[in-house]
């Protein structure tokens, strides 16, 4: 049985190993991207079955660009096949800012945010529950 991909979009390599050794001890496989037009290409290379995404890289909305694009419901988009690929949000704007954001299908189309740094067992119980919906 081949194993669920998981795509980790983050610019900061240190968070991107603190998340991916404990999903790939968990037996997921990994992919990597560290901006949005990274992150971008992999999806339609790597194909991954959920994605987590951090909020700035290049800018600091383009977790949020990401996202729109992904889960676009344009009929024409290149993305079109990844619409309904769970986005798992990762940020510390929450600790930083007074800003506070929800998921929201319009604006926001990721299925949850996770903050900054997020515990292994969070992180794993997170990607089980939208991997099996």
């Amino acid at each position: 049985m081949n194993p669920k991909r998981i795509l980790i979009v983050d610019d900061d390599p240190d968070q991107r190993l603190t998340l991916r050794l404990p999903l790939v001890n968990a037996g997921y496989a990994i992919s990597e991207a560290t901006s949005l037009e990274e992150g971008l290409n992999a999806v339609q290379k790597d194909k991954p079955d959920l994605i987590i995404l951090d909020v700035m890289m290049d800018t600091m909305t383009s977790g949020f660009q990401f996202a729109l694009t992904i889960h676009s419901n344009d009929p024409k988009s290149a993305y079109k096949e990844f619409h309904k690929t769970p986005i798992v949000m990762l940020t510390s704007i929450h600790s930083k800012t007074p800003m506070r954001f929800r998921p929201d299908e319009d604006y926001l189309p990721v299925e949850e945010f996770l903050e900054k740094p997020v515990e292994p067992e969070v992180l794993l119980e997170t990607v089980r529950k939208h991997l099996a919906g």
